[in-house]
């Protein structure tokens, strides 16, 4: 992904790795792909994981440490290899770079060093294929102006259809930590829930990330609310930052499904994002709460460019404030419009079964695919099965008429 490093690393001394890895997992850009103890089964680490950087550490055996080394750059030529050692005898450092190392670092390991080493390597990277890896990972957050206008729902919704186009690899964050249901929308019960992530926050890895999380048959992954109301905060600004960059590391698409109550959690989340769909309905005080946000953004200058607003249920009722008068009232331009369909909606919520799968052909399935597409940079059409049986019919049809 755009601006993240996948790094394996190997120590057999537990003192030295385990600062390793801290000083490791407090870098943002920085995703700890797999940590090992014994050089002898790094290269199978490394063959499974395919890490950007794997990182050796001399000083257990360095003569084993050297070997692996050269067997790691002869074996996976995609994976840059670093090396950490306390010692500097001039042997040990070319040996090292003669084996193919890409930098020799002093242990115990600098920060500023690191990172130095860090942006040279960076400008190396390729993908799998050899082309510049130029895709990223875009973040998106949901936000209602009150309970009700169907947060969840296009959440829920737009992570599934996203999911369902093969490039794409998609989680989605319930960040309602006392009342969120976005696990129902996809009859799902998950093993484990962001409480969890958020008790291991200090060592979380690659490993521990990816078990939180819940994948549901359409290809979308779910880090869900906790089981048990929380008296306090489960999690600071800067830990949900954290997990927010840890998911970029994997996803081409981080879908966040905020609060109502927009506190600092919130705010964090709309910061780390690419847009903010601010969900409203064409009622007067959905509109008003609206505009009073809106105002909020603005003071805050921090993401107000990226808000983006969308009327949901739109048709629901003849008492509904028209478009123009909206735009009127919003003083800004309307992004999305989702119809009005009841029924549909609330069949896709009680089965847990999202409307790409329940209802592919529904005007109000069509519109959230607009929207993904908006987000979508492999832009392929999701074309439901039905859809495409009929095409090719069709095709097939003109194909005979020469």
């Amino acid at each position: 992904m755009n601006n993240v490093v996948r790094v394996a690393i190997v120590d057999p001394n537990d003192a030295t790795r385990s600062s390793l890895k801290s000083l490791l997992l407090g870098i943002d850009q920085i995703w700890l792909d797999a940590d090992c103890s014994r050089y002898e089964f790094f290269s199978d680490v490394v063959g499974q994981s395919q890490p950007d950087i794997a990182l050796v550490c001399l000083d257990s055996d360095p003569t084993k440490a050297l070997a692996l080394v050269g067997q790691l750059n002869r074996d996976m030529p995609g994976t840059n290899v670093l090396v950490v050692s306390s010692s500097n005898e001039g042997s040990i450092i070319l040996q090292a770079m003669r084996n193919g190392a890409k930098e020799f670092l002093s242990s115990p390991l600098n920060l500023d060093d690191f990172l130095a080493a860090l942006d040279r390597i960076k400008q190396t990277l390729t993908t799998r294929s050899g082309e510049s890896n130029t895709r990223g990972s875009q973040v998106i957050t949901v936000a209602g102006v009150s309970g009700g206008v169907g947060c969840t729902s296009l959440a829920i919704n737009l992570s599934c259809i996203l999911a369902k186009n093969p490039a794409n690899s998609v989680a989605c964050i319930d960040m309602d930590f006392a009342l969120g249901d976005a696990d129902v929308w996809l009859d799902i019960i998950p093993d484990y829930t962001i409480q969890d992530v958020s008790e291991n926050i200090s060592r979380l890895d690659y490993s521990l990330l990816k078990r939180s999380l819940t994948k549901h048959e359409c290809g979308a992954f779910l880090l869900p609310r906790p089981v048990h109301l929380e008296e306090n905060p489960i999690m600071s600004p800067d830990q949900m930052r954290r997990v927010i960059s840890l998911l970029k590391a994997t996803f081409t698409h981080l879908v966040i499904d905020v609060t109502k109550t927009f506190g600092p959690l919130d705010l964090a989340a709309m910061e780390a994002s690419d847009a903010t769909l601010l969900v409203t309905q064409l009622d007067l005080p959905s509109l008003r709460n609206a505009v009073r946000l809106l105002q909020f953004f603005d003071g805050l200058e921090t993401f107000s460019d990226r808000v983006q607003v969308v009327i949901n249920r739109l048709g629901l009722e003849d008492s509904q404030i028209s478009l123009g008068k909206a735009l009127e009232t919003l003083g800004r331009e309307i992004s999305f419009e989702v119809p009005n369909d009841y029924a549909t909606m609330v069949d896709s919520r009680n089965n847990g079964i999202p409307l790409i799968q329940k209802a592919p052909k529904a005007k109000l399935t069509k519109a959230i695919e607009k929207i993904a597409r908006a987000f979508d940079d492999a832009k392929e059409e999701v074309v439901p099965e039905e859809d495409k049986k009929a095409r090719k019919g069709l095709f097939g049809l003109f194909a005979g008429a020469k």
